[in-house]
């Protein structure tokens, strides 16, 4: 998996890198059946001077698509935990649809009425 991380006015880059990683590895858990060399990760920290809002913005590439989150918050961790999130639901639902799990799911019983 390769991982590329952009700073926009952000001052210390050793606690987020360490987040980074963190969520990273459990992505990676969710990506094994890709190949390693063709996840790429490339996310944007930025900081608002004006309101000193922090936001993060992920691209994942897959080879059967490309999946984007953002997320905002008040510091540096909060926005980074909160693009992950986003992230990890969006790839459970991308490899559901690939395995087209809508397709193979039961229908309702049908309700019997009594006269």
């Amino acid at each position: 998996m390769n991982i590329s991380i952009s700073y926009k006015h952000v001052k210390t880059h050793e606690p987020v890198e360490e987040e980074v990683n963190r969520y990273a590895g459990k992505l990676e858990k969710l990506l094994k059946s890709y190949a390693a060399d063709s996840v790429q990760i490339h996310g944007v920290f930025a900081r608002n001077p004006h309101n000193f809002e922090s936001s993060f913005s992920l691209n994942l590439k897959l080879p059967s698509g490309t999946l984007h989150s953002t997320g905002t918050g008040s510091g540096v961790r909060a926005s980074c935990k909160q693009a992950f999130n986003d992230l990890e639901e969006q790839v459970k639902k991308h490899q559901s649809r690939l395995r087209r799990d809508h397709e193979w799911k039961r229908k309702g019983r049908p309700v019997k009425r009594v006269a």
